[in-house]
């Protein structure tokens, strides 16, 4: 799902996210479906904002191990 050369362009966790997409810098968001839902609503509200495609993961362990850490994560994007 991610590629070795998106990795190179990863921002991953909350903040980074959000500040990456407010900025214009984000191609693409990943969300945990098992997040609370006020942290997605605000990731996915900025997302349609500004066109940022969303794809949500089943677990934070899981998209975790698709960006490559050995820890979960909420969420990442992809930056352009």
């Amino acid at each position: 799902m991610i590629s070795d050369a998106e990795r190179q362009k990863l921002h991953i966790g909350y903040k980074q996210s959000l500040r990456s997409i407010n900025e214009g810098r984000a191609q693409k968001l990943f969300v945990a479906a098992d997040v609370d839902e006020k942290m997605t609503a605000v990731l996915k509200k900025a997302a349609d904002e500004h066109s940022v495609e969303v794809t949500e993961v089943e677990t934070m362990k899981s998209l975790g191990e698709l960006c490559g850490i050995d820890v979960g994560s909420s969420c990442a994007v992809i930056l352009k």
